[in-house]
């Protein structure tokens, strides 16, 4: 789930820890006033700090497969000053009311509960994580200051990465809200698959003393996924967080890692996981080939509009979320096979309130039909639900409808990425 800032969460790597969860926020609009001596293509007040990312521009460079072209500015920051520029992100992101529409329409999901303050969780998180961000605004990366410095290294690493990224193609562009909520998370996954799969070579190569390749291990995600899971466990925010916030927080990291590795090993160069390259879906980041292979599979957009109530949200969950759904509510944890695209609406009647219809689109019947008979016991658990199969637009398609939806949305496929 994506309810908070739209270019939200970044993780870097300690080599000490392997996966230290230091979660770095790519973020607009932060002022910088203090004037600085320039040397190379990193700008900054600290010449220690600058000297350190100036001597990793040209590795980093080499590893990404995009150059720098302009200047960067590099700065500390300090928590107390990276946390309250979050508060103000997160009251400024949203129009009123808008936070608990989405709250509402994962807790009719059974995803999250009903009272949960997602501003809040979301608060807490940044401040028990945070460890720096790359602002695509000012074109500046700002660390928090009082970190060891190997951490500080792997941190600027894996944003100079990301400063790299937004000099080639709009980071804000391809991981902006209004391209849905499983677009923007695989677009995500491209961007921070990329930055951490540079950032983890990197940092493995200077600790073991010689060249690493993690293309040619057959089984990195396997080794790195419970890596990941076991630092996360270490932070009390984040691991008791619902499992919707904390795997969608993970998902591009885990998933865009191994994304972006199936990706060099496919195609000579190691090249950027962006334009033609670019996921438009997290089923293309769970299954790359869907993504660059000989016939990539662009997902379809479902346009919802009209009906008996008031829709007060709308969005989409694609695959990656759709697998939490089921798991967590109905503890079916087998891969979501065939699915075409998605969208939800939270609905409000007079009386204030609240249900939810969610459409779907499959490949075929049969998928239609798999999907269909498996979700029953996700309906079954949910209060007043029920899942149909059903047509869109000559598709097979299923239709979702929990709480008081008095006559649900109408739907039509409006095309694809």
């Amino acid at each position: 789930m994506r309810p908070g800032i739209h270019r939200m969460l970044d993780l870097a790597a300690s080599p000490a820890r392997w996966w230290a969860l230091l979660v770095v926020i790519l973020l607009p609009s932060v002022a910088c006033s203090q004037e600085s001596p320039t040397s190379g293509l990193v700008v900054s007040s600290d010449a220690a700090l600058q000297e350190m990312a100036n001597a990793l521009l040209e590795d980093i460079g080499e590893r990404s497969g995009f150059s720098f072209t302009r200047p960067v500015r590099v700065e500390w920051r300090s928590e107390e000053e990276l946390v309250r520029y979050l508060s103000f992100k997160l009251d400024e992101e949203f129009q009123e009311g808008e936070v608990e529409r989405i709250r509402d329409s994962y807790a009719l999901l059974g995803l999250v509960p009903e009272t949960l303050d997602l501003d809040a969780l979301f608060l807490a998180l940044y401040t028990e994580q945070v460890a720096g961000f790359y602002d695509p605004d000012s074109v500046a990366l700002y660390v928090r200051s009082g970190q060891d410095e190997e951490t500080v290294e792997s941190v600027l690493v894996h944003e100079l990465v990301h400063a790299a990224q937004d000099q080639a193609v709009d980071l804000d562009a391809l991981t902006e809200r209004g391209r849905g909520n499983d677009r923007q998370i695989a677009a995500q996954a491209a961007a921070e698959g990329h930055a951490t799969l540079v950032m983890l070579e990197y940092a493995l190569e200077k600790q073991q003393g010689s060249e690493v390749d993690l293309v040619a291990i057959p089984n990195f995600i396997d080794l790195m996924g419970p890596s990941l899971a076991a630092a996360a466990s270490s932070s009390p925010v984040l691991s008791t967080a619902p499992a919707i916030v904390r795997e969608s927080l993970i998902f591009p990291y885990v998933q865009g890692t191994e994304y972006v590795r199936v990706l060099w090993q496919r195609r000579p160069g190691r090249p950027p996981p962006f334009g033609e390259l670019l996921p438009h879906s997290t089923e293309q980041v769970l299954e790359p080939e869907r993504a660059f292979g000989p016939e990539p599979d662009a997902p379809l957009n479902i346009e919802l509009s009209g009906g008996g109530a008031s829709v007060t949200y709308t969005n989409s969950l694609g695959v990656a979320e759709i697998g939490i759904l089921f798991e967590e509510v109905a503890g079916d944890g087998r891969p979501i096979q065939g699915w075409e695209g998605d969208q939800f609406a939270l609905v409000e009647r007079d009386d204030g309130s609240r249900g939810l219809v969610w459409w779907s689109v499959w490949e075929d019947v049969a998928a239609r039909d798999a999907f269909v008979s498996r979700g029953q016991a996700v309906a079954a658990a949910l209060t007043d639900a029920t899942l149909e199969p059903g047509m869109l637009d000559g598709r097979p398609a299923a239709v979702l409808t929990v709480g008081a939806v008095p006559a649900p949305p109408l739907a039509r496929i409006g095309g694809g990425a």
